[in-house]
């Protein structure tokens, strides 16, 4: 897996997407590091969205409707709880240049939230990067049973609907697995990537947010 450490002066929104145009996403070593440094692994994760697929027992709780799913209503607050230690998750890597940073692309509609409430509680969600036909998931959190999984069901029905081609996860991991997801080379990668970031930029939302 590739890096290289910038100074976060030198880096801007702008400068942000550019990087994702090309195949690099930013990480931090932990939350309290004020340096972040690109990355660009030699296999990509991506969920390929015709191959999308979830299991019976999820498929059960999304009938029975736990959560409210609410679109872009609260991406500072999904932002802050993926930075959230959890007990699966002791230490993050989104230190404050890179909610800066992504809160930004937010007010400029390339990044986006999907948030599953329970009640007027915010209890799950995922947050990502748009760019052309192109979602680059970045981080995913959860507070019950399902609503991560839930909400990344919403995620990519939303995606197929407005004419997205592209969902790269970065990695793959055997959670996202169980979803469809795959590895890809970067040769690959790289061809797919070029023809969705080059494809004009897919609106977000919609007025309907059922899947």
């Amino acid at each position: 897996m590739g890096r290289k450490r910038s100074r976060n002066a030198s880096i801007t929104p702008d400068i942000l997407l550019r990087a994702y145009s090309i195949g690099l996403f930013p990480m931090a070593e932990a939350a309290d590091d004020p340096e972040i440094f690109w990355v660009e692994p030699e296999v990509r994760g991506i969920i390929p969205l015709n191959d999308f697929h979830i299991s019976k027992s999820l498929a059960k709780a999304i009938r029975q409707k736990p959560f409210d799913i609410r679109f872009d209503t609260a991406f500072e607050k999904v932002l802050d709880k993926c930075a959230e230690p959890a007990p699966d998750r002791p230490s993050t890597w989104i230190n404050q240049t890179i909610r800066e940073l992504y809160t930004a692309l937010h007010q400029m509609g390339h990044a986006h939230s999907v948030e599953a409430f329970e009640g007027d509680e915010l209890v799950g969600g995922l947050y990502g990067v748009s760019l052309g036909a192109a979602f680059f998931g970045e981080s995913m959190f959860s507070r019950r049973s399902n609503a991560s999984k839930i909400s990344l069901v919403y995620l990519v029905e939303r995606l197929k609907a407005q004419g997205f081609v592209l969902l790269d996860t970065q990695f793959t991991t055997d959670h996202l697995k169980t979803f469809g997801a795959v590895d890809m080379p970067k040769a690959e990668y790289e061809g797919l990537l070029h023809s969705a970031v080059c494809m004009p930029h897919m609106p977000f939302l919609r007025a309907n947010t059922a899947p």
